[in-house]
């Protein structure tokens, strides 16, 4: 009888755990919708069909499967879900700022999936988010790829599990004064933040020459090396198994970045904030994946004192893939209107703006094969507005993830809005130097209520 328990309590187990594994799926036809495809021109009275979390059929008078919802869209627009390259969202403390490198650290550990962060951005039709890791280290630890089924209690079920890895770097002033000037280490200068770069990959050069020589023998009787996560993460970047994506503002360290890249043979490299990313356009077009760019941030602390609002324009001109991000648990509710900054400032058209916060974030994450355009076989996230989402009017209706419904405008409750931090009282009394801050700074402009996102 006691064996016959635990065989049951394996078996339940088991299963428990493959439900848990399951992500939610759902089908839906939304019909007669101007559809904004972004990779593929827009299509006027069409329908898409998703089912199973797949977008299975594109065209007009499709009929819906048995048991299907259909949503009519008519005089609405239909787009894909947006995607913030740039975010903080379902986290708490983002830095691990005890070392120069803390690659070992993931973000993944400590998703929460019922911030209200993700409802709120889901009401501004934002599908996924790239959760980071802060900025006080050169290296920093692990992203997580989010999609945003609110409302799950399992954090499992948001993290996107086959979004490439990906990894944080900064460079210039947060490590500088966390490390430097905080802690009396390296890097106090930004030539000391390269020399942890370069220091850091030829260490990891060096054990994986050791796990090499190691592995060659085998049969032999010797002793296999230490494992070491934080330099087997660093490995795993030289083997080009993980994207790199790193905070920057000045011209001159971005393009330290690139050569640093280029001397490890390293071509996954995407720039975040990149201010200053017009002046080295054309080499972030050539060898990077290109920049993730505010739409008309700059001047917050002094490094980021030179910008423009024509940035977006001018890497999308030469060449490099722009994306637009939100680095704010406010702005992440606006992204679309964020990118339609960009026809004003250098004159984009609708399908380049559209871009910024859809196909060419995906190509920055490497999932643009899955999100990011509406396209037969991508996943089913999509944004109804009630008009075209670059207008000033614009305001999304209902937002998809997988073909489920996660945000109605018409069934928005009103305590949905509401949240209560249980950190609130603790954050202060460790931020009082803002040591963690990406935006540190901004408060002495701007006043303690306009950001206040640590990280």
């Amino acid at each position: 009888m006691k064996n016959s328990r635990i065989i049951l309590a394996i078996i339940l187990g088991v299963i428990s755990q493959a439900v848990l594994a399951q992500t939610p799926k759902g089908s839906v036809l939304i019909q007669n919708a101007t559809v904004l495809t972004v990779t593929n021109g827009n299509l006027e009275d069409t329908d898409v069909l998703v089912e199973d979390g797949i977008i299975k059929r594109i065209g007009q008078d499709l009929n819906a499967p048995n048991g299907v919802e259909v949503i009519d869209a008519t005089g609405k627009f239909l787009m894909p879900g947006i995607i913030d390259a740039h975010s903080h969202q379902g986290l708490d403390v983002v830095n691990e700022a005890s070392a120069p490198i803390t690659s070992e650290v993931q973000m993944k550990d400590v998703v929460n999936p019922t911030s209200i962060g993700l409802y709120r951005a889901l009401a501004g039709g934002v599908t996924v988010s790239h959760a980071m890791h802060g900025s006080a280290n050169v290296i920093g630890g692990q992203n997580a790829t989010l999609k945003h089924r609110w409302g799950t209690m399992n954090p499992e079920d948001i993290i996107m599990k086959d979004a490439p890895r990906t990894i944080k770097f900064a460079l210039g002033e947060n490590p500088t004064r966390v490390h430097g000037r905080g802690n009396g280490i390296q890097p106090r200068t930004r030539m000391g933040v390269e020399a942890v770069i370069r220091n850091g990959f030829n260490e990891a050069l060096q054990y994986k020459k050791e796990w090499e020589e190691f592995n060659s023998n085998s049969g032999s009787s010797t002793n296999p090396p230490k494992y070491n996560e934080r330099l087997q993460t660093l490995a795993d970047i030289l083997d080009g198994k993980i994207i790199i994506h790193c905070h920057s503002y000045r011209a001159d360290e971005i393009y330290m970045l690139i050569n640093v890249a280029r001397d490890f043979g390293i071509d996954k490299l995407v720039f975040q904030h990149t201010n200053e990313g017009f002046k080295v356009a054309p080499e972030i077009a050539e060898y990077t994946m290109g920049a993730s760019v505010f739409a008309d941030w700059w001047a917050y602390k002094f490094e980021v004192y030179y910008s423009t609002a024509y940035n977006a324009a001018i890497l999308s001109r030469n060449g490099a893939v722009t994306s637009i991000n939100s680095d704010s648990g406010e702005l992440i509710r606006h992204l679309y209107h964020e990118a339609a900054k960009t026809q004003r400032y250098g004159g984009l058209t609708d399908e380049e703006a559209l871009a910024l916060i859809t196909i060419n974030p995906a190509r920055q994450l490497g999932i643009d094969d899955k999100i990011g355009s509406i396209e037969e076989g991508k996943h089913g996230d999509l944004v109804i507005f009630n008009e075209h989402p670059l207008s000033v009017y614009a305001i999304p209706q209902m937002t998809f993830v997988d073909g489920i419904k996660y945000f109605d405008i018409n069934e928005d409750e009103d305590d949905q809005r509401l949240s209560v931090s249980p950190t609130e009282m603790v954050e202060p009394i460790y931020l009082t130097e803002e040591n963690h801050r990406c935006m540190q700074g901004t408060i002495r402009f701007y006043g303690e209520s306009l950001f206040q996102h640590s990280h």
